[in-house]
């Protein structure tokens, strides 16, 4: 699955403010962590946070296959020899889709043909839209990772993972 890198889920102001940094000289070093944040949360969460683009590589089997990326808002079209001059979409006849109830999107592509699928995914369509407790844990570990920075302390605080634990996805392999 390609995902664009994990969107920032709180603004640089709302972390300059939870840790209480006042000046711009810490900026780039606050912006990296509230990336890193972002990334180590929705990868505890096991889903998309903030709404955007992804594709996935299928190889087609005839069957419904579910698609990684979690919760899906839209499927917008399927491929083969994508990222090629040779790209070709398919027709909506020559595929199926579906999307369940829990965001969860489902494909069913010919047999044996190696297809990109591309759509959006996300939890919310924009970063205000977060649930709070997300958003909170998210500048809890943006404050742990800043006063840690120069330990060898980087486990998480575990209330954090209690903040997101509601929300995340489990998925049996």
């Amino acid at each position: 699955m390609n995902l664009v890198l994990a969107s920032p889920i709180v603004s640089l102001n709302e972390a300059q403010s939870f840790v209480r940094v006042e000046t711009g000289e810490e900026e780039a070093l606050l912006a990296g962590l509230v990336r890193t944040a972002s990334a180590i949360c929705e990868t505890f969460l096991n889903q998309v946070v903030v709404c955007r683009a992804f594709q996935e590589k299928v190889l087609g089997s005839g069957s419904w296959q579910a698609l990684h990326a979690s919760p899906v808002r839209s499927i917008d079209n399927v491929a083969a020899g994508a990222g090629t001059p040779n790209e070709v979409l398919l027709t909506p006849d020559e595929y199926q889709i579906d999307i369940d109830d829990r965001g969860a999107g489902w494909v069913r592509l010919p047999h044996g043909v190696r297809l990109v699928v591309r759509g959006t995914a996300g939890l919310a369509m924009e970063r205000n839209a977060v649930p709070e407790p997300i958003r909170q844990g998210v500048l809890r570990l943006v404050s742990h990772l800043y006063t840690v920075r120069d330990s060898k302390d980087d486990q998480p605080p575990a209330s954090v993972t209690a903040l997101w634990r509601p929300y995340r996805r489990m998925v049996i392999a």
